[in-house]
């Protein structure tokens, strides 16, 4: 009767935190992507469509991107770069995706001021993943 090994899986508090905030965020796109299709096609125009299905594509790609930070996380979870990237998507899918989301459906043409920070957000966040990786690395 020896003693038997820990087979529960450990997962870092950082990954942990960036699968949780990538699956609800792949949930949520779903949801506005359903929402958008059925529910905005007789309501708005189709330029106003294409806004909302932009905000949609680069909400989606951001989710999934969420999901790669937690992935990357349980082999270098310690690493500021990393956790700044992850931040930083979710910051560009409110300003982002979310800007565009409200613009399409309100009108207010303004929020178009906003989406380009959220499009930063997005840019810096794939460079600082891209130095985790190589810090990590090296």
């Amino acid at each position: 009767m020896g003693v038997k090994p820990n087979l529960d899986p450990v997962v870092s508090p950082t990954a942990k935190l960036f699968f949780i905030l990538g699956g609800i965020n792949a949930a949520l796109v779903v949801m506005l992507g359903a929402f958008g299709a059925l529910g905005l096609q007789t309501k708005i125009s189709a330029e106003m469509l294409a806004v909302y299905q932009t905000g949609v594509h680069y909400h989606l790609f951001h989710a999934l991107g969420l999901l790669v930070v937690g992935l990357v996380a349980t082999q270098i979870a310690d690493s500021t770069y990393l956790k700044w990237s992850g931040w930083l998507m979710l910051a560009g899918i409110v300003l982002f995706s979310g800007s565009l989301y409200v613009l399409s459906v309100s009108g207010l043409r303004w929020l178009g001021m906003v989406t380009p920070l959220g499009g930063t957000a997005f840019i810096l966040a794939w460079a600082l993943f891209v130095m985790a990786v190589l810090k990590a690395s090296s």
